[in-house]
């Protein structure tokens, strides 16, 4: 090589490194308080109105909001409670509190998204929510597009719609205000490649996949899976082209039993078994649950313990951070959001 030219390669080659270690030390600076996981919280309009510690969290989700009977606008359930839960902002001044639209069972999406009059007007009544409210932007829960599994109308055109939603709500809402969706663990339903560009990231509900005697969130394969684990959902979403940046993992603070025993309901509340089941633990699946005398499971649910694992998985996979349905599903002790502040956000 001329003399000349290995100079100018030298030269080259140090600009570059010089370029790169600018960049990764800016970047790492940068990343520091940013790369933090967040801890997304919904809370339930008609719970039981008590209020979460605000420090255990970095998002608020308050459910729901409801698409109107004209598929062109939306309403508020319990407004007042919501005023309520705005004022938690007065404790943790950097909380983001967003309205979430949707639910297990509410329907008109697929009439609005399938209109073009009814979609712009329904994003335009969600952002003079947004502004009268002081919120800082919305969550889309609409269960699911194309399926009529939880009683709602849907068509096959609800998938291409639902796109066109996220378009026209990411353009009235603008770029500052947050625009997010939850989506059921199996990542069906939705063009997650067309539509991450309007997203801020996707909170994968994680949960609610199974009845006993098998559990409904194991985070790994085992006997007593349901039909798809915490692993198998988060790769899904990756596989469907949702960037590990855009997603949370949803966790659930409340128990799935079998029937409507009574015991098994206060649980989860209490600590109590009544004597009449044991605590197991699924040593693959990384959960607990009670089994009955025959050591079938009764019921599924989330521990401190299986919580930090689920961390500890959201940090390995290089996550966004955690979602959890719902506050006023823990017990008075907030043992479960504490665990996953934690865990998460304080290393443990």
């Amino acid at each position: 090589m001329p003399r000349r030219l290995f100079f100018t390669a030298v030269l080259l080659a140090a600009i570059l490194h010089s370029s790169f270690f600018t960049f990764y030390s800016s970047y790492s600076a940068l990343s520091a308080k940013e790369r933090r996981p967040i801890v997304v919280a919904y809370i339930a309009s008609w719970g039981s109105q008590r209020l979460p510690d605000p420090s255990l969290m970095t998002h608020i989700n308050y459910a729901f909001g409801k698409v109107t009977d004209t598929f062109d606008g939306m309403t508020i359930q319990n407004p007042e409670f919501l005023k309520k839960v705005l004022r938690l902002r007065e404790q943790n001044p950097e909380l983001k509190i967003v309205l979430s639209i949707g639910g297990w069972t509410a329907g008109n999406f697929s009439e609005m998204a399938a209109d073009a009059r009814c979609r712009m007007g329904f994003a335009l009544d969600c952002k003079r929510a947004v502004d009268d409210y002081g919120l800082d932007g919305l969550d889309i829960d609409w269960e699911y597009p194309t399926s009529n599994e939880a009683g709602i109308s849907c068509s096959p055109a609800d998938t291409d719609n639902f796109t066109l939603l996220m378009r026209d709500l990411r353009r009235v809402l603008g770029k500052k205000k947050l625009l997010t969706i939850a989506t059921i663990a199996d990542a069906k339903f939705i063009d997650f490649r067309a539509c991450m560009k309007y997203l801020d990231f996707v909170n994968i509900m994680a949960y609610d996949v199974a009845n006993p005697p098998y559990h409904h969130t194991t985070l790994y394969r085992s006997p007593l899976s349901g039909r798809i684990t915490v692993d198998e959902a988060v790769q899904a979403h990756l596989r469907a082209g949702v960037p590990r940046r855009k997603l949370t993992l949803g966790m659930p603070l409340y128990g799935r039993g079998a029937g409507s025993n009574k015991v098994l309901a206060r649980f989860v509340k209490t600590g109590e078994t009544g004597g009449q089941y044991r605590r197991c633990w699924d040593d693959v699946g990384k959960v607990p649950y009670l089994a009955d005398a025959d050591g079938r499971l009764q019921l599924a649910y989330d521990s401190p313990v299986s919580l930090a694992y689920k961390c500890r998985y959201i940090k390995e996979q290089g996550l966004l951070g955690a979602m959890y349905w719902e506050c006023t599903e823990d017990n008075d002790l907030q043992e479960g959001m504490r665990a996953i502040w934690l865990y998460l956000r304080q290393g443990k």
